[in-house]
């Protein structure tokens, strides 16, 4: 049941990377996207407005979900960790823990933000608070992918 929860809690992981990666780089946009653009400027072509609320419940999702499993982290990697005297993957598992609960907390501004309809003047506050929310979704996703397979990095 654990390995099916941390599946779920995985993909749940990449479509969070995947809308929060589109929205920053579409609000980092200074010019409109033209029909001869790359790659680059088509990928940042996306209305950013509408992963607002897909970003939040997938946000949420995704912590709730690692909330469930932190137990079971607690009784099995976590000691296992310290046997192998990393204590670097501990620190680094606990500030994971403490950069979602920021980003828990960040949602309600975020969400705020980005209500329709846009107010012009608060396009530099959507795109900090988007950024943030980047950072810690990046950072969470790294951490949780390197613990996750950290017996497969080590040598025997």
């Amino acid at each position: 049941m654990i390995t099916v929860l941390l599946l779920i809690h995985a993909l749940l992981a990449v479509a969070l990377l995947g809308a929060i990666t589109h929205q920053a780089f579409a609000v980092a946009r200074r010019i409109p996207a033209s029909a001869t653009s790359s790659f680059v400027d088509r990928f940042r072509g996306v209305g950013a407005a509408h992963y607002a609320n897909a970003i939040v419940a997938l946000f949420v999702l995704t912590t709730v979900l690692g909330a469930l499993l932190y137990p079971q982290y607690r009784i099995d990697v976590r000691p296992t960790l310290e046997d192998l005297q990393l204590r670097s993957a501990n620190g680094v598992f606990e500030i994971k823990e403490h950069l979602a609960a920021i980003g828990l907390g960040l949602l309600p501004a975020y969400w705020y933000y980005w209500r329709q309809p846009l107010d012009a003047q608060s396009a530099a506050t959507r795109r900090y608070l988007v950024w943030l929310l980047a950072f810690v979704v990046w950072f969470n996703f790294l951490v949780g992918h390197v613990l996750n397979n950290i017996k497969g990095l080590l040598p025997a």
